[in-house]
């Protein structure tokens, strides 16, 4: 210990010298698995450093001394209770001060980053005169601030561009994507990648030593935040936000891009721009919502057991979905046979999986790994040695309960038996399954590489071992497991099957698909319904429909009431209710006077809205927060609004009951107010 330090007591900080004469701070969060920067973590660090500041050592490094990672960010859910006491800007100037004052110590400063280094973590390093990282795969480097409604905070939207030019830190900070150690490098963030087993001293000797960073980058970072680069590039960047995220549900992008421009002047200027406009935006409904839905996440990461048991993955059905999930499995690890009742099923899958590993693994002999890890299995002879059989084949009852009859016979006694229906009640599957309390249901999105949510469909008879295994296994594939009832159309397709039915009316009514599309659009959702439902396929809509309209009492659109003509399936064929090329629509023209219906938007939105309330009232899923989780990332429902039953809070019930009976007045009674609007939850 250094003179400047003794006879202090540290909870959540060790410090130790080096014999070379550097200090080494590592955190390690009391009461926590994970290193996030609490106020209570912050006023210790900011103590140290005052300290330091008067008695420097040779070099201090930061390293955690967690092997998780170095450290996650800001303590959110502290945020949340400073958002409501309204002192996020007393929270926010704290940061900046500590991080601050370590710029500014005598002695020269390293970061030691290995694992998940997020948010405030990364503005602790940029703090720092220099950045080493490990080489290892989990070492990952972001700011995902604009994720939460809002932007780096504790100097990072400062500091960032300084160091690695304005393109590459707004690459970053506008995206919220994370950067391996090696990208990192590249771009100038990191200046040093070793082995994990050496990062404190690669740390300590950049910091003691020192060590020039290339004149390109130097001169990249001076010259892309001079005044006139920030008059040239902030609109150009602000075309790129629009494109993606309009200004009116996600004004964080917009705030960073405009501090950036307009800031000027020295240092303690910029933290003071930079304060003001986060304070500004933490207090925003879409910041609220965003945080929200990052717990709602955590939530789902949470569910299921730690260890699944399985490790090898029999799915039957080579069409989209079978394929795609037989897939991401071998992606993710597990090994894979994969079954169809004919060969030319199973290649044209295998194809399209070869086409997934070549975008997802660049090295040839990591792409060759996976690729070995998933095999033809015309014969079905991998049931016998699976861990999990998914039946993924067509969305016919008797024919699922006719493969269960084959397969399950052949399975190992503690095999999980697992239908991905995606709307077909699992009683009416369960009936003549010998062993049900290892049946469930896993309903994948399409597409499964990019959608994140999984629906772990339960019944009576489900055994809660199944679940955790289950649960766990979702997780080992990088998706979040959402529990819900077995009963028809399960969550999500329950939800926005009236959503997509009323845009398929609408659209028979001559509505111009480009129209409804856009009005959908408008109120934040990621695509439209006339594009969904080519995307998704008219075949698996058709089927849906049949399986959900007598449920629910709703009457089906012509397009929908019989199998689409072959080849005009939607997205798969080229063809559907829009043509399609190299994956996009071609939407047709709208005439310019084309007005459209004042009441389209609560057409297409409030039946969406309308049965969630009812699926909460059926106990479809346990809660409001697991509802508004599973219809969020199942059908990308607006984050900024943070589900339907938050949106129906926000709004208020009178209010959309009052335009429910409207549309009801105007367009029939599949409008009428569904049971469940007098819950409590609701009003909350």
């Amino acid at each position: 210990m250094i003179a400047g330090l003794d006879g202090l007591r540290f909870q959540h900080w060790q410090a130790e010298l080096r014999p070379d004469g550097a200090l080494v701070l590592s955190l390690d969060r009391a009461d926590a698995s994970v290193n996030a920067l609490s106020q209570e973590v912050l006023f210790e660090l900011g103590e140290i450093v005052e300290r330091l500041g008067i008695d420097p050592p040779k070099a201090v490094v930061f390293r955690s001394a967690k092997g998780n990672g170095f450290i996650a960010g800001a303590d959110i859910r502290e945020f949340q209770q400073f958002d409501a006491k309204g002192s996020v800007g007393d929270a926010i100037f704290r940061g900046q001060q500590v991080f601050q004052r370590i710029a500014e110590l005598p002695c020269p400063t390293a970061a030691a980053i290995h694992g998940f280094c997020m948010g405030g973590g990364t503005e602790l390093a940029l703090a720092c005169r220099y950045r080493a990282a490990s080489n290892d795969a989990s070492t990952r480097i972001g700011l995902p601030e604009v994720k939460l409604g809002i932007f780096p905070g504790w100097g990072g939207s400062v500091r960032l561009p300084r160091l690695v030019g304005a393109p590459a830190a707004f690459d970053l900070m506008l995206t919220g994507r994370s950067v391996s150690a090696s990208a990192a490098r590249a771009m100038g963030l990191v200046d040093k990648v070793v082995d994990a087993a050496v990062l404190v001293d690669a740390a300590a000797d950049l910091a003691l030593k020192g060590t020039q960073r290339p004149f390109k980058q130097r001169f990249l970072a001076w010259i892309t935040n001079t005044w006139i680069a920030r008059q040239i590039l902030a609109p150009q960047m602000l075309k790129q936000v629009a494109r993606k995220a309009p200004k009116a549900f996600y004004p964080a992008p917009y705030a960073l891009v405009d501090s950036w421009k307009r800031g000027g002047g020295g240092i303690q200027q910029q933290l003071l721009a930079e304060r003001k406009a986060v304070v500004k935006l933490a207090s925003t409904p879409t910041a609220r919502n965003l945080i929200r839905v990052y717990f709602l996440q955590e939530r789902l990461k949470g569910i299921g057991g730690k260890d699944s048991g399985i490790r090898k993955v029999h799915v039957v059905g080579a069409g989209v979905m079978g394929g795609d999930i037989a897939a991401w499995s071998a992606y993710k690890g597990f090994e894979v046979t994969l079954n169809d009742r004919e060969q030319r099923f199973i290649d044209a899958a295998l194809q399209c999986a070869q086409e997934l590993f070549a975008k997802k693994a660049k090295d040839e002999a990591k792409r060759a790994e996976i690729s070995a890890r998933l095999a033809s299995d015309l014969a079905g002879d991998g049931a016998a040695d699976a861990d999990l059989v998914i039946e993924a084949i067509i969305e016919k009852a008797e024919a699922k309960r006719e493969l269960y009859a084959a397969v399950e016979p052949r399975m190992k006694a503690d095999a999980l038996l697992a239908t991905n229906t995606s709307s077909i009640p699992l009683d009416e599957l369960r009936e003549h399954i010998a062993r049900p309390a290892q049946f469930a249901g896993l309903h994948y999105f399409n597409p499964v590489a990019l959608m994140p949510l999984v629906e772990l469909v339960h019944h009576s008879e489900m055994a809660p071992r199944t679940q955790e295994r289950l649960g766990a296994f979702c997780r080992q594939l990088d998706k979040l497991p959402v529990p819900v009832a077995g009963s028809p159309g399960f969550l999500v397709n329950r939800v926005l099957f009236p959503y997509m039915l009323e845009a398929m009316t609408a659209y028979a009514e001559g509505i111009p698909g480009p129209v409804i599309d856009k009005a959908a659009v408008k109120f934040g959702m990621p695509m439209g319904p006339i594009e969904l439902v080519d995307t998704v396929g008219l075949d698996v809509a058709a089927g849906v429909g049949a399986e959900l309209a007598p449920f629910l009492g709703l009457a089906i659109p012509a397009a929908l009431q019989s199998p689409p003509e072959p080849g005009k399936r939607g997205k798969k064929d080229g063809q559907g209710l829009y043509k399609w090329e190299n994956g996009k629509p071609v939407k047709p023209e709208v005439p310019k006077d084309y007005k459209a219906p004042e009441d389209l938007e609560d057409r297409l939105i409030l039946p969406l809205v309308n049965e969630a309330v009812a699926c909460l009232h059926d106990g479809v899923v346990a809660d409001a927060d697991l509802l508004d989780a599973g219809v969020i990332f199942g059908t990308g429902f607006a984050p900024f609004r943070g589900g339907p039953i938050e949106y129906v809070r926000e709004t208020g019930v009178d209010a959309l009951l009052q335009r429910l009976n409207l549309l009801q007045a105007h367009h029939g009674p599949r409008f009428a107010p569904r049971p469940g609007w007098d819950n409590p939850v609701l009003k909350a």
